[in-house]
């Protein structure tokens, strides 16, 4: 054994204390189409300095994305607000749990600094789970969009919050800041979730998304899964059939990687023309924007997403009303909707 290798267990351990008696799983070789590239170039550098200089913590980082060379080389991170410690203990996710930290009350001013110094045209806010606090760190989630609204009006604004189970009044303060899109990951089919999700109830967070269309219909929806824990391509169906039921606009389906020996273990590295058809169904379904691959990630991509996404809804809006075109493709807006925002 390297190394490098003896001290996984140690360090998973220490980020992961409530995982630290379990078993070591196997950590299996990625195929050839999930590998990355180590991030080398120089905007990466300056996107990584600048969170360094605003304090700020990033998802991207945190739960250790596939993604982020590619990103921060395009000047585009996810903020993670509320502190760097979950209160949860998810078996897929490499965020630190633990006793979580005190809230920063200059972060929302941090974060809107950071977004205009970016010059951001939209921005992914998401958090760690703060089940110590009355209102789930809803009200930060607020003051983040406001300070944001303040300093850089034109950036569209989505969020990616946690299910705020057991706090009554919490996901209304969210939507009354009336961010753009509405996220909550589902992450796997209820099967799984006393095993994987084991903190979290799956009809409590499809219920979450539920509400907040039906508190501001004119919000996008949000939601994602990730494959390979295991679950069959017919439960994925249905979780499809479920956030259509709840008037989901977006789902983003990505393959699960395991971060260390003491996490899930991956069943199987799904392919991308599983990924392809999973994007094919989904689309019959009625969702207006699918993000289906093996890197895909909640916030990946998102402002290209945001802009197909906005202009799908206005030609089905359109169609029904009689006043475009309607030859007009999902591809066709969508290359309109990307030129429109160069």
């Amino acid at each position: 054994m390297s190394t490098e290798q003896s001290k996984a267990p140690r360090l998973g351990a220490a980020r992961h204390p409530e995982k630290a008696h379990r078993p070591d799983n196997e950590v299996k070789r990625k195929p050839s189409w999930i590998r990355v590239k180590a991030p080398t170039s120089k905007t990466y550098l300056e996107t990584r300095q600048l969170m360094r200089d605003h304090k700020l913590v990033t998802v991207c980082e945190e739960a250790a994305c596939p993604n982020i060379g590619e990103c921060w080389s395009k000047k585009h991170a996810t903020m993670m607000i509320l502190g760097s410690v979950c209160t949860r203990a998810c078996a897929f996710c490499n965020v630190a749990t633990g006793r979580p930290d005190k809230l920063d009350p200059h972060e929302p001013d941090e974060v809107a600094e950071a977004v205009a110094k970016m010059g951001l045209r939209h921005v992914v806010i998401t958090s760690v789970d703060r089940d110590d606090l009355d209102d789930g760190g809803a009200g930060h989630f607020a003051q983040v969009i406001r300070k944001i609204r303040l300093m850089s009006p034109e950036t569209t604004i989505e969020v990616l919050t946690p299910d705020f189970m057991r706090k009554e009044g919490a996901l209304e303060i969210v939507v009354d800041a009336r961010p753009d899109v509405f996220n909550h990951n589902l992450e796997t089919v209820p099967r799984l979730y006393p095993g994987i999700r084991p903190g979290a109830r799956y009809f409590h967070s499809l219920k979450i998304l539920d509400r907040a269309k039906e508190l501001d219909p004119t919000i996008f929806t949000k939601s994602g899964l990730m494959v390979g824990l295991g679950e069959t391509k017919e439960e994925i169906y249905q979780v499809m059939d479920d956030m259509r039921s709840a008037d989901v606009d977006f789902i983003t389906l990505g393959q699960y990687l395991q971060p260390t020996p003491k996490h899930a273990i991956v069943d199987r590295f799904v392919t991308p023309d599983e990924f392809e058809a999973y994007k094919t169904i989904a689309y019959g379904k009625g969702f207006l924007m699918v993000a289906s691959s093996p890197l895909t990630r909640s916030s990946y991509h998102a402002d290209e997403d945001f802009a197909r996404m906005r202009a799908e809804r206005d030609r089905r809006v359109g169609v029904e009303r009689g006043v475009v075109r309607k030859d007009l493709t999902l591809t066709d807006l969508a290359q309109m909707a990307v030129s429109a925002s160069d």
